[in-house]
């Protein structure tokens, strides 16, 4: 048994690692496919604190090697089932039994795919799915935006100010975005919106070049020059066995606050997989550092 089992070797995982593993803890971390999650393809970092520039494999390897320095222990398993509800809890993996006092989940979201053909050959090469994040990179470019909520008004009006032209395309003639955003979006001059429009495929051969579009009403396809694609479709929680025990939302998100707590006594959650509304490095390494914290001084005041 360990004082403290992570669920997940993402951003959010490493980081409790450290912050547990110098707070005295023992500390175990299960992951079921490689550490850093999605960001580690990443070819460029550009706004972390203090880094200006580095790549996600370069960023994730530090915080792996930090991690193994202060006596975290990593393993790759497929986590089976789980009980979560007792005062020890355990989780079973496709090569064993774990047992902890306390439990983090850090298991991530993926951003939501179109599916589309050509799709998979430009992610991380000209797809993104953070306008936060390599906005930057499209300066003075063409870029679009897919979607049609609040993320995708957001991030059309962030690239509006930096790239030549943004177009957004929404598969409805209808927003769920807000409407003081949308109207803020349709008042900028560089900006077209493009309705009732689904994109079929992502074109490009040595570079990317654009896409296929449709019109659902007319049924005319055409294709459209674009330097960055930005897809903001939306994100899904990465399935776990966590379920039955933790409370989500309505979207599958881990209900907790900046505190980390779930509604279980010694479960806390961290990263994207908790309901919040920015979700970046910073964020989650901020929620690393806050769920550790918290299952020390759980573990203390129950000396488990």
């Amino acid at each position: 048994m360990v004082d403290l089992l992570i669920v997940g070797a993402g951003t959010a995982g490493l980081t409790a690692a450290i912050y547990g593993t110098r707070a005295g803890m023992t500390v175990k971390i299960i992951e079921n496919a490689i550490y850093g999650g999605q960001v580690i393809a990443s070819p460029s970092i550009e706004n972390y604190p203090s880094v200006p520039n580095v790549s996600g494999a370069d960023f994730f390897l530090g915080l792996y090697q930090q991690a193994k320095h202060f006596g975290a222990n990593i393993l790759y398993e497929t986590i089976l089932s789980a009980n979560l509800s007792g005062e020890i809890k355990e989780i079973v993996t496709s090569k064993g039994r774990h047992q902890a006092a306390t439990v983090i989940i850090a298991t991530g979201a993926k951003p939501r795919r179109l599916d589309v053909p050509g799709e998979a050959d430009w992610i991380g090469r000209g797809i993104a799915f953070c306008a936060t994040c390599d906005g930057a990179f499209y300066r003075d470019k063409d870029t679009v935006v897919v979607g049609g909520g609040n993320t995708a008004i957001g991030d059309a009006l962030l690239l509006s100010g930096l790239c030549s032209t943004v177009t957004l395309i929404h598969r409805s003639s209808t927003f769920k975005a807000e409407q003081v955003q949308l109207e803020c979006l349709q008042r900028r001059d560089n900006v077209q919106i493009l309705t009732d429009t689904v994109v079929k495929e992502v074109l490009g051969d040595t570079v990317l070049e654009g896409l296929s579009i449709k019109n659902n009403i007319t049924g005319k396809t055409s294709h459209l020059f674009a330097d960055g694609i930005f897809l903001a479709i939306g994100a899904k929680p990465n399935p776990s066995v966590f379920e039955p025990w933790v409370h989500l939302d309505k979207n599958g998100y881990v209900i907790a606050g900046e505190d980390c707590h779930t509604n279980l006594p010694g479960v806390f959650v961290a990263g994207d997989a908790r309901t919040k509304k920015v979700r970046q490095l910073v964020t989650a390494t901020a929620d690393g550092a806050v769920s550790a914290l918290a299952a020390k001084e759980y573990l203390d005041s129950t000396h488990l």
